[in-house]
């Protein structure tokens, strides 16, 4: 842990020593004493983590040493040491930002010690929250936090920069596992509200009749089992983010007052009175088609137009070419580090498989995929045989990629060759064709 630098500003050199002397048994703390103010004030630029401030100096008065002190660095914690137990000045100072005042007793010492201790601790406690925030900010940086360098991702990008300059709504569309929360963190920690909480509430996985409540919050007893009061994610989120993924899944009555708050930016508890305003920003996100869903009479089209805001459409990873491999190396290195495991490389026929791949699962299904492939490694290269692809709908995803009949008839040829050793008169009776028409489309190089 390193050093907590103190500066004890004491005008009488023999309490001085007495408060050096009690401070420094703390072998983490580096004292450093001052016999009057104007040369702490030199000193100023060296840092301190905290000030002790003997209230009656020679040059300055306390209040006047205090507020110096503030202006330079108005974080620092700036402890007042008096001899005169006047609670009217005690009050006044720390009005104006002295973080305790402590009376010249015999109680001094360990009362003193004791408001180092808190102030340390809390020192702490920002120091932990500012390099969250820095992680976070790192983790959620556009080109950090979300890979890729296709063109549809470019233009990802650039709209997201754009979200990130007001406090527009954001609707964000894909299909399932292509990173709609993602982008939405992203969004939220490079916005002036990265300081502020991202609250996220999935629709899709709350029952109907819980949702009001989850959503404004309730006060006791307004319903069977609500035994106390309950804030809601509104509340939660205050000058955040609230994400609501999975919007379309919403009723319609849900849908009704949702609108409503949004309208007037302000809600009720539920069996409450009480009008609580809210500044939250909205970012929600669907894998349905919204539009289709209001001409279906599914969503309410005035919510609809409330919500879009600055929409991004995001691609299913099968439209993203070569940000397959680049994906595929990123998650091959974080699942090694994770689990110190030595560097793997992916062999080229391993990454033409996955380039092969349509991906229906999308970013969340590779990553799966190469998590386990990294395991099932022998060597230190992933080699094709340890990718192993474990399709839910089969149809579906064959007929999700646009393609000749031919092409689809080779693609068919080539799994069934793959899965019988290119046993070329095995793959002919399964599928009921002749050899030659494999030996053709060999030939003509489409196998």
């Amino acid at each position: 842990m390193s050093s907590y630098k103190i500066f004890v500003v004491e005008d009488d050199p023999i309490y001085a020593k007495i408060l050096n002397y009690h401070l420094s048994q703390n072998p983490d703390y580096e004292v450093k004493v001052f016999n009057n103010a104007k040369t702490c004030l030199k000193h100023l630029h060296e840092s301190p983590d905290l000030i002790t401030l003997d209230y009656s100096l020679p040059d300055l008065s306390g209040a006047e040493m205090l507020k110096k002190i503030l202006d330079y660095n108005s974080d620092l914690p700036v402890i007042i040491i008096s001899g005169q137990n006047d609670i009217f000045t005690a009050v006044e100072l720390l009005k104006d930002g002295a973080y305790d005042y402590i009376v010249k007793d015999d109680d001094t010492k360990s009362r003193l010690w004791n408001t180092v201790k808190n102030a340390r601790d809390n020192y702490n406690l920002k120091k932990e929250v500012a390099t969250l925030r820095e992680e976070l900010g790192q983790r959620y940086n556009f080109t950090k936090g979300i890979l890729g360098t296709s063109t549809v991702m470019k233009r990802i990008f650039s709209s997201m920069e754009k979200a990130t300059k007001t406090n527009i709504s954001v609707s964000i569309t894909g299909e399932t596992g292509t990173g709609k929360e993602l982008v939405a963190k992203a969004i939220h920690y490079n916005s002036n509200r990265s300081q502020n909480p991202f609250v996220v509430v999935n629709v899709s996985a709350i029952p109907e009749e819980l949702i009001e409540s989850e959503m404004f919050g309730h006060e006791k007893g307004s319903f069977t089992g609500a035994d106390k009061r309950r804030v809601g994610k509104f509340e939660l989120a205050a000058d955040g983010t609230l994400f609501l993924d999975e919007i379309g899944e919403m009723s319609f009555s849900m849908q009704a007052k949702l609108l409503r708050v949004l309208q007037e930016r302000e809600l009720t508890r539920v069996g409450g009175n009480e009008v609580i305003k809210i500044n939250a920003r909205i970012i929600i996100a669907t894998h349905r088609n919204l539009l289709d869903e209001v001409r279906k009479g599914n969503f309410r089209e005035d919510l609809y137009y409330r919500l879009l805001g600055l929409p991004i459409e995001l691609p299913p990873l099968r439209d993203r070419g070569n940000d397959k491999i680049l994906l595929t190396k990123a998650f091959i290195d974080a699942f090694c580090k994770e689990n110190d495991l030595p560097a793997l490389s992916l062999s080229p026929a391993a990454s033409q498989k996955i380039m092969d791949y349509h991906f229906p699962g999308n970013v969340r299904e590779l990553k799966a995929i190469i998590e386990l492939s990294a395991v099932l490694a022998d060597g230190n290269i992933i080699e094709k045989d340890n990718i192993n692809f474990y399709s839910t709908n089969v149809l579906r995803d064959i007929l999700s990629e646009e393609m000749t009949l031919d092409e689809y008839n080779a693609k068919i040829i080539n799994s069934f060759l793959s899965k019988y050793n290119d046993n070329i008169t095995t793959v002919a009776k399964k599928l009921d064709i002749g050899k030659s028409t494999i030996y053709r489309m060999k030939k003509k190089g489409v196998l």
